[in-house]
């Protein structure tokens, strides 16, 4: 794991396991989850949302969750903004060591972060997941219209048929690409309107549930 990255002001990514219990596609109904312990890696952290010592990364003692820290995940329009500001996104590719015969893929996902839109002004957060190599893709989009001066939350969740899975004997890296989008709109092109995927009180938090199922034998 890179060991560059510095620690900001907090907004946190944990991922960590979901006990899925006699969900449909499992081998045998009693399995809930792999009983060796996952390794999660993170091989790569970059996007306008995470440039390097805005982002660190951090894998939890038992190697089954990391936390990642963001100090300038900020999208904004109006004002003073930039042109390229309205945009900013965060790619994490991840390398995670399955215990053998089990894949995975990821459930559910709860974002959380602040937003202060003026009237008429917009945004939306997005998140897609997908195998390197792959061409499936889970994505989704959560919209915010102003006024909106608040904490916002998103949640992601994923039908157990619609899931993507790792595939099963072979190693893929995993990727997550988050994206905050902000428009002006019909608001004052004077007026600031911001979205934000941090926080100085340490309890915005991006919590990631993995689903587990059998591989089928060969």
């Amino acid at each position: 794991m890179p060991g560059a990255l510095r620690a900001g002001a907090a907004a946190t990514a944990v991922l960590a396991s979901m006990l899925v219990a006699g969900a449909p596609g499992t081998a045998s109904a009693g399995i809930v989850a792999p009983p060796d312990k996952i390794v999660i890696e993170v091989a790569t952290v970059n996007g306008s949302g995470c440039k390097q010592g805005t982002a660190a990364v951090a894998v939890s003692p038992d190697n089954t969750a990391f936390t990642v820290t963001y100090s300038d995940y900020l999208a904004q329009v109006g004002g003073g903004s930039a042109p390229t500001d309205f945009r900013k996104n965060c790619q994490l590719n991840l390398i995670v060591h399955v215990p053998q015969g089990f894949t995975y893929a990821v459930a559910s996902a709860d974002y959380r972060g602040y937003a202060s839109l003026q009237r008429g002004a917009t945004a939306v957060q997005k998140a897609s997941y997908y195998f390197q190599g792959s061409p499936d893709t889970a994505a989704r989009n959560h919209p915010f219209n102003g006024p909106y001066d608040n904490n916002w939350q998103a949640t992601d969740e994923t039908e157990w048929g619609q899931l993507v899975w790792a595939p099963c004997g072979v190693k893929r890296n995993f990727n997550i690409n988050t994206e905050l989008r902000v428009k002006a709109g019909t608001s004052s092109p004077s007026a600031t309107s911001f979205m934000t995927m941090d926080s100085t009180d340490g309890e915005i938090n991006t919590v990631y549930r993995l689903a587990w199922k059998e591989c089928p034998e060969t």
